[in-house]
């Protein structure tokens, strides 16, 4: 199996662990979101809705929303959350008739080829119907960051030869530019798409140790690294967060492309 789709598949391994784990999506993303859908068709499509995470503050913004989502362990606990999830990528997923008022993806779209997701959005969405796509990144305290890629950088690399480099920290806005930039370049390709729109909202929420740490476990490429790996990292980092004191505020930058149908 290649490794992005290894990566890509590997989440639901630990589905109820993604589901307690994973940060949510800032409020004012979800207003905007709310905001720019048709008034007269309130439906969403949520591409890779996981477990509904982005799926709940959606739906709590008075949307209706269809989760697709590719593993069926993650479309498990969305639909017990309530949600109708069909399971498929969104590349191969057949909306039949059906016409929605935005399509969605939270930290799912770098695993969609942009082309095939955006003509998909094209041939769902009604005219002004709104595809938007983003990314929580990360701004963590500087000494924060240092004691997780210290980690990270200790670690990985002996283990995982010619994994992406973590040495620097957790990625920030910069390290999903050209996620966002491929994105806008599919949109406007497809023909159907007005002018795309860049997002970003600064937010940010308190972490404990045992908190990032739950988290930590729940990132991609996880699985990747042995076991033995996967406790060095967690009681190192451990021991580096206790010694800045235990807990710490995660700033995030969410960042994200949007564009209406024509």
């Amino acid at each position: 199996m290649p490794i992005i789709r290894e990566i890509s598949e590997g989440f639901g391994a630990d589905a109820q662990r993604y589901h307690r784990a994973r940060t949510g999506y800032p409020a004012a993303l979800i207003a905007k979101i709310s905001q720019s859908v048709p008034a007269a068709e309130r439906s969403v499509v949520d591409v890779g809705t996981g477990t509904g995470i982005a799926a709940t503050l959606l739906r709590d913004a008075g949307l209706d929303v269809l989760g697709v989502e590719p593993d069926e362990r993650m479309a498990a606990l969305a639909r017990a959350a309530g949600f109708p999830v069909e399971v498929a990528r969104i590349e191969d997923w057949d909306p039949g008739t059906r016409s929605f008022g935005a399509m969605t993806a939270a930290q799912a779209w770098h695993w969609v080829d942009p082309i095939a997701g955006a003509a998909k959005a094209a041939a769902a969405l009604v005219p002004g119907g709104l595809l938007a796509v983003f990314w929580n990144s990360f701004l963590p305290p500087p000494e924060v960051n240092a004691a997780i890629g210290a980690v990270y950088g200790r670690v990985v690399p002996r283990l995982l030869p010619g994994a992406p480099q973590l040495g620097g920290g957790m990625p920030g806005p910069e390290g999903y530019r050209q996620l966002c930039d491929k994105a806008a370049e599919a949109m406007t390709a497809t023909g159907a798409f007005g002018q795309p729109e860049h997002w970003r909202f600064d937010w940010s929420r308190d972490y404990t140790t045992a908190q990032w740490l739950d988290a930590v476990q729940t990132f991609g490429g996880w699985g990747r690294i042995p076991a033995e790996g996967q406790q060095e990292i967690l009681a190192d980092m451990g021991e580096a967060l206790d010694r800045l004191g235990g807990s710490f505020p995660m700033g995030y930058a969410t960042v994200g492309v949007a564009a209406a149908r024509s």
